[in-house]
This record gives C-alpha cells, sequence and structure tokens, in this order.
C-alpha cells in the first residue's frame, strides 16, 4: 500500500509539474528537501517565487485534498521554503505559497493558498 502511495503522489506531482509548464511557470525545483522539510515543487512566475504543495486524491470522499495541508503542515512548508530562499540567496524576492489538488481528471490550482 506504501509504494502504491507513493507512485500515486509521485504521478500527481508529475501531472503538476506539466500543469504549471503549460501556465508558463519555470521550475526550479521538484521534491526539495533541507532538514527542516521538503517541498514538491518550487517554481517561478512573473516575479514570484512560488511554492507548490500538491494534494492527489481518487475521490472526495475524505473532502478536498487541500484541507489536508493543515496549519503544522503549512509550518513546516514556511520552514522549509525560508531555508530555501537563503540557500539561494533570494531573500528579498517575493513568494507565495499555493496548493494543487488533483481528484480524477481534475487539476485544482489554489494561489496563495496560505
Amino acid at each position: 500500500m506504501r509504494e502504491y502511495n507513493k507512485l500515486k503522489g509521485d504521478l500527481g506531482e508529475l501531472r503538476a509539474v506539466n500543469y504549471l509548464k503549460k501556465e508558463k511557470y519555470k521550475i526550479l525545483e521538484t521534491n526539495y528537501r533541507n532538514l527542516i522539510g521538503e517541498i514538491d515543487i518550487i517554481a517561478k512566475k512573473d516575479k514570484f517565487i512560488v511554492f507548490v504543495e500538491v494534494k492527489a486524491r481518487e475521490t472526495y470522499a475524505f473532502g478536498n485534498p487541500s484541507e489536508a495541508v493543515n496549519r503544522t503542515k503549512q509550518y513546516k512548508i514556511r520552514r522549509t521554503a525560508e531555508g530555501y530562499l537563503k540557500e539561494k540567496h533570494c531573500y528579498d524576492s517575493p513568494c507565495r505559497f499555493d496548493c494543487i489538488e488533483i481528484v480524477g481528471d481534475k487539476i485544482n490550482h489554489i494561489e496563495d493558498a496560505f
């Protein structure tokens, strides 16, 4: 089951990357990790560095996928993003945090999700 979930997550992230490219985002990193945590996708569009959390589900049986990005998860993503910005010397770059929900064949991109 764990391998199945990992594969499903990887496929969801690939679909999200392809979607973002079509929307003219430049992909900077995928599965970025540091000592604090992981960010699924880091992209750039216009002047913004965009940190993207991807949540893929087969159905809405457990609610909207973005609901899984709770305060604790948001805090961890923010801290991981701070580490990325320091590592890349991008302190002054405007950034935002998006969520991409994938349910079945539908993709919902929530800009500035948190």
